[in-house]
């Protein structure tokens, strides 16, 4: 049996598994990672500065500057690339690109749909009172994010327990990856909300899969 759920339009996050993939390289991504975490911490500062002139454009003209979108879009692609290689996942062997586009050949992708107009008073509250409620479970299931990428907690969790998987057994269970790719998406919607991308609040779902289905069996 089906149940329908209405999808989530303003946040598209969508993974794909590669295979195969090594049994061992998991091991070293944290070494090999380090490029792209020395990059992130500059844009995640960048990222807070342009999400506080984005909060004054939007409460003075209702908008968010497409420029200012674009650039804190591109942050949280190339967050989510890392972290889908990385321990966040451990989804792909392939390295992610130095890139804020979308890399559309790349199996981790994320899109944010452009907000013609946002609300004045709901960006004085929902980056921190309403939102807070989503912090609580992000935090749990991230051990809190830094500079971008999320590293402990449940998430980091269940991608080694699947890298132990592919070492001794040269598969990443599916039903783990469906799971670890639905928390990430929920820290993704929460991201988007939280930094001013979007009015429409995060659902309090666990929507599994690669794929945004907006269908769960």
């Amino acid at each position: 049996m089906e149940t329908q759920h209405t999808p989530y339009p303003p946040v598209s996050v969508t993974a794909d598994l590669d295979a195969p993939l090594s049994r061992w390289l998991w091991l070293v991504k944290w070494i090999l990672a380090i490029p792209h975490w020395i990059v992130l911490i500059f844009l995640w500062i960048a990222f807070f500065f342009v999400t506080v002139i984005a909060f004054f454009a939007i409460l003075f003209t209702e908008r968010y500057p497409r420029a200012l979108f674009d650039f804190n879009l591109g942050v949280l692609r190339w967050s989510w690339r890392v972290s889908y290689y990385a321990y966040g996942a451990l989804g792909t062997d392939r390295y992610p690109p130095f890139s804020l586009g979308r890399e559309p050949g790349y199996p981790a992708r994320l899109d944010i749909a452009y907000p013609e107009r946002l609300s004045r008073s709901l960006v004085l509250v929902k980056w921190w009172l309403l939102a807070i409620p989503h912090y609580l479970i992000v935090a749990f299931l991230t051990g809190g994010m830094r500079a971008g990428w999320w590293s402990g907690g449940l998430i980091t969790l269940l991608a080694i327990i699947a890298g132990f998987a592919l070492t001794f057994t040269e598969r990443y269970p599916r039903d783990l990856f469906v799971l670890i790719v639905g928390l990430n998406r929920w820290v993704l919607r929460v991201a988007a909300y939280a930094s001013l991308m979007t009015d429409a609040y995060p659902p309090f779902r666990l929507d599994q899969g690669g794929e945004e289905t907006g269908v769960v069996h």
